[in-house]
């Protein structure tokens, strides 16, 4: 297997995440790491050759030899792609909270943002809250647990099957926090000030626990004693759901932060509509699933799922789907978009559906021929600033609301 030379500089490739790919020299452990990743393909074409392709996936992989980049369509930046992970998340981000620089590369802004906002976190010290610990002692303390008791130890007085609250660092906000750092830590090419910043912070939550590799992230909630907490976390947990770094051969380090924009966009606007339809009557649930055929057997029968769905006395009233690629995209099927959505209309019986995509352009509305059925085109700008971003989900839900307000009461198609 052809090795990499740990003298020889990383080279850096850009792609967009709608380009055809580019040919470039790989040695065989990186593009196995590439194909890996799921960031992009790396196919052989002979004589070291690969031809480097993106498969609908953003983010950054890095090896000892080659770092690439697939950016976002339409130069979206870093701290607005972190604006969009998060809210998906309902985490409450604030946009402000990263320091991306938009022309820096990706590792140097995320390792750059935790440090300054695990700093700000740790300014007062370490967070401390209240830690539920089972345990058997001589003496009681907190709460005997009796079924553990009776259990474990039959007929015996001590020692004790106890729970009890402590006061203790040893909380799920500060094991978030550190398995962040030290996952940052461990990306290859950050800079040597950055990664000492890094560590400094580590070192003040060592008598923390250390989770596991590959353990689940711990549940928390934000509370007013979190509050400071807060921002590092959203992005502490964006580090740790889609950033992965190891060592490999020679303890060379890889890493990795891959993220499905598709996927990303589409809990983008159903977090962000279901919140601003909550001022109007009715419910908006997400991923709304719904009978498209009759059968005799359930195995035969055939089911669609919007994205979003707006109920009014329990009843499905406007459909809505995100996509993220627009029609103008490469590989981008409006035709398809629209037999998806007149499908959804036919098996709710609402009479308007509305498409939201991620785009520059203006809104259409499309009356489908021998039917009742509208279905408008929404084109979100993501490449506004987040206030802008989410007066445009405000102004889709009222122009929805309204288009659900002037129809009233009709009676479903067949009833």
């Amino acid at each position: 297997m052809q090795r990499a030379d740990p003298r020889a500089p990383v080279r850096h490739l850009v792609l967009d995440e709608l380009s055809s790919g580019l040919v470039e020299r790989l040695d065989a452990s990186s593009a196995t790491f590439l194909n890996s990743s799921g960031l992009a393909r790396a196919s052989p074409m002979g004589l070291g050759l690969y031809r480097i392709e993106p498969v609908g996936k953003v983010g950054s992989v890095r090896t000892p030899t080659v770092q690439l980049d697939v950016r976002p369509k339409g130069r979206l930046g870093l701290s607005r792609l972190l604006f969009l992970l998060s809210y998906a998340g309902e985490q409450g981000f604030r946009p402000d909270s990263v320091a991306a620089d938009e022309d820096r590369e990706l590792w140097s802004a995320l390792a750059e943002s935790l440090a300054q906002l695990a700093e700000r976190a740790l300014g007062r010290g370490v967070l401390q809250g209240y830690l539920t610990v089972d345990e058997s002692l001589r003496t009681v303390k907190g709460r005997i647990r009796i079924s553990d008791q009776i259990s474990r130890r039959p007929g015996m007085l001590v020692p004790l099957e106890v729970s009890y609250d402590e006061f203790t660092e040893d909380i799920a906000e500060n094991r978030i926090l550190r398995a962040a750092l030290e996952r940052m830590g461990q990306v290859p090419g950050v800079r040597p000030k950055v990664l000492g910043r890094l560590r400094q912070l580590k070192g003040k939550l060592d008598a923390v626990t250390r989770l596991p590799s590959g353990a689940p992230v711990p549940p928390w909630k934000p509370t007013r004693m979190n509050l400071r907490y807060h921002g590092v976390l959203r992005l502490a947990e964006l580090i740790l759901k889609n950033a992965s770094a190891e060592a490999g051969e020679g303890r060379q380090q890889t890493a990795a932060f891959v993220v499905d924009m598709g996927q990303v966009f589409e809990d983008f606007v159903g977090t962000a509509l279901r919140s601003a339809m909550a001022s109007y009557p009715g419910e908006l649930r997400l991923r709304y699933n719904a009978l498209l055929s009759e059968a005799v057997r359930d195995s035969d029968r055939l089911s669609v799922s919007p994205d979003a769905v707006h109920l009014l006395g329990g009843r499905p009233v406007v459909a809505y789907n995100a996509k993220y690629r627009a029609a103008s995209d490469a590989g981008a099927s409006l035709t398809v978009d629209h037999y998806q959505m007149l499908a959804h209309c036919t098996a709710l019986a609402v009479p308007t559906a509305w498409l939201v995509y991620a785009g520059k352009g203006e809104m259409k509305l499309r009356r489908i021929l021998n039917t009742d059925i509208d279905i408008v085109e929404f084109p979100l700008d993501l490449s506004q600033p987040p206030s802008a971003i989410l007066a445009s989900i405000q102004e889709l839900a009222r122009q929805s609301w309204g288009e659900v307000a002037r129809v009233g009461t009709k009676p479903a198609p067949g009833t």
